[in-house]
C-alpha cells in the first residue's frame, strides 16, 4: 500500500500549487540580507515578491491586509535584530503589529501562520534564503488563500454545482432596464 503525504513539505496541495508571498524588508538589514543572498548566488524559491521598506516598524497592518487581498498566500515582515533598529524601535512596531495582523487572520478563518515576523542583520543573506525557503514550504502546506481570486471562482463553481447544477442566477435587471419611457406632452 502507497503512503501519501498530507502536510509538510513533500506534499503538494491543489496540484502543484506555488504560492505568492510578499516580504517587506526593512532596507538597513533585511533587503541587503537579500542583496547578500543574491550576490552569494544562494538558491530561493522564485514565488517570494520583495517589498523594500524604510523600516519594518512603517508596515502598517492596513498594508500586510492589502497584500492578502490582492492575491498574497502568504506575507512576511523582515526587519533588523532585535535592538539593531536603525530608527531604534521599528522592529519592535512591526512585532506588535504582526502579532495583531495574525490575531485577526485567526479570527476571520484565514489562518495566522500565513504571516510571520523575522528578524535578520545584512549579513545574513544564508538567513534569508532559508527564510524564503521556510516560508514557501510552510504556505504550500497550509494551502492557497481562501481570498485569492482564483480560489474565490473555484468556490463560486463549487457552490453552483452544489446548488444542483443550475446555473449562476442572472442579476437583477437595473431599475431603467423594462420600464417603459414616460413622455410629458
Amino acid at each position: 500500500m502507497k503512503t501519501v503525504a498530507t502536510s509538510g513539505p513533500e506534499a503538494r496541495p491543489q496540484g502543484g500549487f506555488e504560492p505568492k508571498i510578499v516580504a517587506f524588508c526593512c532596507y538597513y538589514c533585511a533587503y541587503s540580507a537579500a542583496d547578500l543572498a543574491g550576490s552569494m548566488r544562494l538558491q530561493y524559491p522564485a514565488n517570494i515578491r520583495i517589498i523594500e521598506v524604510p523600516c519594518s516598524g512603517k508596515v502598517d497592518p492596513v498594508i500586510l491586509l492589502k497584500a492578502f487581498e490582492e492575491g498574497a498566500d502568504g506575507v512576511y515582515v523582515a526587519g533588523c535584530l532585535e535592538g539593531d533598529c536603525h530608527f531604534l524601535k521599528g522592529n519592535y512596531r512591526a512585532k506588535r503589529r504582526v502579532a495583531a495582523v495574525k490575531k485577526i487572520l485567526d479570527q476571520i478563518g484565514m489562518d495566522g501562520r500565513r504571516l510571520e515576523m523575522f528578524n535578520l542583520s545584512a549579513a545574513m543573506g544564508t538567513r534569508f534564503a532559508e527564510i524564503a525557503q521556510e516560508m514557501t514550504n510552510r504556505i504550500k502546506e497550509i494551502g492557497p488563500s481562501p481570498i485569492r481570486p482564483e480560489a474565490m471562482a473555484s468556490r463560486r463553481a463549487a457552490s453552483a454545482a452544489a446548488a444542483g447544477g443550475a446555473a449562476a442566477q442572472p442579476a437583477p435587471p437595473n431599475a431603467a432596464q423594462g420600464q417603459e419611457e414616460v413622455k410629458s406632452e
